[in-house]
């Protein structure tokens, strides 16, 4: 499967400002599958260490980080290391947090042998150690995009059109994009689950791998913190999944616990990768970041297919919902849009909320292009209330344009400073950013 990131593994392999790569990102996303595929063809020699199975070799990072010792050590195990030639791979590095430490040598001492950390939790690894600020650089896995997941099942035509300009997209292949979008709703983008869409054609069988995804999520809250119960997490993430494109209230997250011990949970699954958290800001300047309201925000999921399951969507009834933006009341769409942006664009993501008390007025998303800030709306249609986004314009006129991503085709409305864009097009705007930083 042809993924986005691979443009960034090639220039990181050839800077001359290369440091030890970290490869971040929830559980099963493909980080090793992307390291073993990209050495096989970059690499004339390529040392992988799965350090959670390999717990022998965690000695080996023990009082001594000198990376000679280290590598005189491993290649007793595993044959010559080359600097310049080899590329080693430490998988599954939050289980010997020490090996994260290491790299930090690896780059003062070792600067032209090529080194990759991967693994799930690292966040939580990383608060037992002091970490090597400034030694590394990081690379962010999400799951596969809507254009990744139709290069993976063979459609690469129609991937090639979503990041055209939509003006220049014909009406009908416009309309065929938003039909197979349908069914991404409900694969996702979780790599398992496309190959097994991909091999078998069956929604069915797709299911089963997303629940045994989500088993093994829930597997993994023991190892969040002792101290947070498990039907506490599970039932968190549940309801984050179900409160999806909706003001988040701590207190709402569970019944069966207190708001504070509730914040706790939701605060480890964000720590996790499973959630990713949207605060509301004011978009008057840049960076957005900087007027975040943490307190007021809202939520969503990893994945879109892992929401589906996780929310137990009834699949028969929501396919034969003609419009993208009905189906499960609009919150697959929401989610859609989130994960696109957050891969495409920044890890980053911000909405608005009118601060005035008694005012529901807000506008799902902010991007950034070029210096400017727009706001994006998911909508069902060129009809409807559009009154937030006006709201909005009409406040900030730093905001040169709204955007609203519907099941539709592209169509515009100049006076009203209002662009309509197929859902798909959620790819194409804002800047799009490095992945490593």
């Amino acid at each position: 499967m042809e993924r986005l990131v691979e443009t960034q593994l090639k220039n990181w392999k050839n800077s001359p400002r290369r440091k030890p790569l970290i490869i971040r990102g929830a559980r099963q996303v493909g980080k090793t599958w992307l390291v073993d595929h990209y050495a096989a063809m970059h690499f004339n020699n390529y040392v992988k260490i799965d350090l959670e199975k390999r717990r022998d070799l965690h000695i080996h990072f023990g009082d001594n980080l000198d990376p000679q010792q280290i590598l005189k050590h491993l290649e007793l195990e595993y044959g010559r290391i080359i600097p310049g030639k080899s590329l080693l791979f430490l998988d599954e590095i939050q289980a010997c947090p020490r090996a994260i430490m290491a790299l930090r040598y690896f780059y003062e001492q070792k600067p032209e042998l090529h080194v990759i950390g991967a693994g799930s939790l690292l966040e939580f690894a990383f608060g037992d150690i002091s970490m090597p600020v400034g030694r590394v650089q990081y690379l962010h896995m999400h799951p596969l995009t809507f254009y990744e997941y139709l290069i993976a099942i063979g459609k690469e035509p129609m991937a090639a059109c979503i990041l055209d300009p939509p003006e220049t997209v014909d009406t009908l292949i416009q309309q065929k994009i938003l039909s197979e979008l349908r069914n991404y709703f409900f694969v996702g983008g979780m790599p398992e689950c496309v190959k097994a869409y991909r091999d078998s054609g069956s929604l069915v069988e797709t299911f089963h791998v997303q629940t045994e995804i989500i088993d093994t999520y829930r597997d993994d809250f023991s190892k969040y913190n002792p101290q947070v119960d498990k039907t506490c997490l599970d039932a968190v993430l549940l309801n984050t999944a179900r409160q999806v494109a909706e003001q988040i209230k701590y207190t709402r997250l569970n019944d069966g616990h207190t708001g504070p011990t509730n914040r706790k949970a939701f605060d480890l699954l964000t720590k996790a990768k499973v959630i990713q958290k949207i605060p509301s800001c004011d978009p008057s300047c840049l960076p957005l970041g900087a007027t975040a309201n943490q307190k007021k925000f809202k939520a969503f999921i990893l994945d879109i297919g892992l929401l589906q399951r996780l929310c137990q969507i009834p699949v028969d009834l929501e396919l034969k919902q003609e419009n993208l933006l009905a189906m499960y009341r609009g919150k697959l769409a929401e989610q859609f849009v989130a994960q696109e942006l957050q891969t495409w664009h920044s890890s980053e993501l911000f909405y608005w909320s009118r601060d005035t008390r008694g005012s529901n007025a807000e506008v799902d998303y902010l991007v950034v292009y070029k210096g400017e800030i727009y706001p994006v709306e998911v909508k069902s249609g060129k009809g409807g209330s559009l009154r937030s986004l006006h709201l909005m314009l009409g406040k900030y006129p730093n905001c040169p344009q709204g955007i609203i991503l519907y099941s539709g085709t592209y169509h515009i409305i100049k006076e009203q400073k209002l662009i309509f864009l197929p859902l798909y097009c959620a790819a194409t705007i804002g800047d799009r950013r490095p992945t490593i930083v």
